[in-house]
């Protein structure tokens, strides 16, 4: 079995540091360098333990991942509804709608961008290395929030391009999209079948 550390609280990724005996990895999370105090992303210290244990860090592609504008969108939107209801306590449904809908026009969703998402790559790779860093898209998973330029699979090719363009060969890009990851998968496969 792979451990996936994407969805735990800093405590526990540090208690399954402490007792994994193989690589795991963090399927769909990005850097909290760049979303301040969100545990959902990694801090620079948690990347390097999964570099120490071997794991491969896969980069979600969610804005809200990504940047911290996106990241923070829900919130002030929230907080904005949360005015209005309070302004106007005996708002119809029909208002809220026409609120929220006003809302979105005049503060739209600040989707991130391609280079924003390499920025984590860069980010990653200066930290542990080019052979623990991989793809966690989350396409399935982060909803309408998709960068500009990654909006779903068939975007991939801009992705690569992007990586070519700051400097990556062709052999780390290849661990990128998938070596790393088999190479977790492969050492988590012999430790099972030696233990």
């Amino acid at each position: 079995m792979m451990v996936d550390i994407s969805h735990v609280s800093d405590q526990a990724f540090y208690d399954v540091m402490a007792i994994s005996k193989a690589p795991v990895i963090a399927s769909h999370s990005s850097l909290r360098h760049f979303t301040p105090g969100w545990e959902r992303n990694m801090d620079d210290k948690m990347i390097q333990a999964l570099r120490k244990n071997g794991g491969v860090i896969q980069i979600n592609f969610g804005s809200a991942f990504i940047t911290e504008a996106a990241n923070q969108y829900g919130t002030k939107r929230k907080a904005a509804l949360a005015s209005y209801k309070k302004a106007v306590p005996k708002a119809t449904a029909e208002q809220l709608e026409a609120f929220k809908a006003q809302y979105k026009q005049d503060n739209p969703y600040p989707f991130a961008t391609l280079d924003q998402v390499l920025d984590h790559y860069d980010r990653a790779i200066k930290l542990i290395g080019v052979d623990y860093v991989g793809v966690g898209s989350d396409y399935d998973g982060v909803g309408d929030s998709l960068p500009t330029g990654l909006k779903d699979v068939s975007s991939y090719p801009n992705l690569v391009q992007g990586l070519l363009n700051r400097g990556y060969s062709e052999q780390d890009i290849k661990k990128i999209l998938g070596e790393n990851l088999l190479r977790v998968w492969t050492e988590v496969e012999t430790y099972a079948a030696n233990n």
